[in-house]
């Protein structure tokens, strides 16, 4: 199997855990990835929040220069990313006035040669055997809640991944690796990742409702799937612990690729745990056979 691959800014920045334990889980599962030649920013937010026209002809430049790998399909880790190239395509594919507007500021016309999908969505095509066959760690003992965000399910007619308000391919992913997943109810709530340097109270209340719930349903460890939630989520906790009073027990929270990578026995280095500022080890040390 073999995908064009769009790491977008985050994964080659603040996101590197991402993007290491992604392309390390690929090739213990023999996954080729080639990276988008000349991609460029998908425009997130300040595009979006500037220019219509922008924050489409951006994502669908990027599909342009992906047709030409010749690969039927593009994954896209960053959940903000994902969000905007299904939404270009959704919004072009609407409106014929609006997708000639776009071709004409791309300079060229996508043909749709190339689909775009999350690695959620290419794991779990992957038969569950063997998925298991590839486990080398028992990771039984570590009870993980599957945190989504908000962008990867929404808006349901652009994004058409999962079940908007309650996903569950991650869960599913995760378990078909021996890794036992909570049932909660706050799995596509927003963290307020786009406030968190404006309206930071803000923040830290929707961090804190999440950290509650998950400690509240017996969760040891979030996961994620979204680079701005992990930053979100990961640099909060002790900020949050002191605002509210309250303990969370050094809670830490993973890309769900770093659990996979575990359960596949690979190192700590190779999936950058040591770059999380809520130190993992304490609770991989209690819960994780060495």
């Amino acid at each position: 199997m073999k995908y064009a691959y769009y790491p977008g800014c985050s994964l080659h920045s603040t996101g590197t855990e991402f993007d290491e334990s992604f392309k390390a889980v690929c090739q213990s599962l023999g996954i080729e990835l080639e990276e988008v030649p000349g991609w460029l920013c998908c425009g997130t937010s300040p595009a979006h929040s500037t220019s219509r026209l922008l924050s489409l002809a951006m994502p669908m430049k990027n599909l342009v220069l992906a047709e030409r790998t010749k690969l039927e399909e593009m994954v896209v880790p960053c959940a903000a990313c994902f969000s905007r190239f299904k939404i270009a395509l959704y919004e072009i594919g609407e409106d014929e006035e609006l997708r000639k507007d776009v071709d004409e500021v791309v300079g060229s016309s996508f043909q749709g040669q190339i689909h775009v999908i999350h690695p959620l969505e290419m794991f779990d095509r992957v038969d569950s055997g063997t998925l298991r066959s590839h486990v080398k760690r028992d990771l039984s003992d570590l009870k993980v809640a599957c945190y989504y965000g908000c962008l990867l399910t929404r808006p349901p007619k652009a994004a058409q991944f999962d079940v908007c308000e309650y996903p569950v391919t991650m869960d599913r992913v995760l378990q078909s690796v021996g890794i036992p997943t909570v049932d909660w109810s706050y799995k596509t709530e927003c963290c307020g990742g786009v406030f968190s340097l404006t309206e930071t109270d803000i923040v830290l209340k929707l961090v804190n409702d999440i950290f509650n719930e998950a400690k509240a349903v017996g969760a040891d460890a979030i996961a994620v799937a979204c680079p701005l939630c992990h930053a979100n989520l990961d640099t909060r906790l002790t900020e949050i612990e002191e605002k509210y009073g309250v303990d969370y027990g050094n809670m830490p929270t993973f890309y769900f690729t770093q659990l996979m990578g575990l359960a596949f026995g690979l190192s700590h280095k190779e999936l950058a745990l040591g770059k999380h500022i809520v130190n993992p080890e304490p609770l991989l040390r209690e819960r994780v056979p060495a």
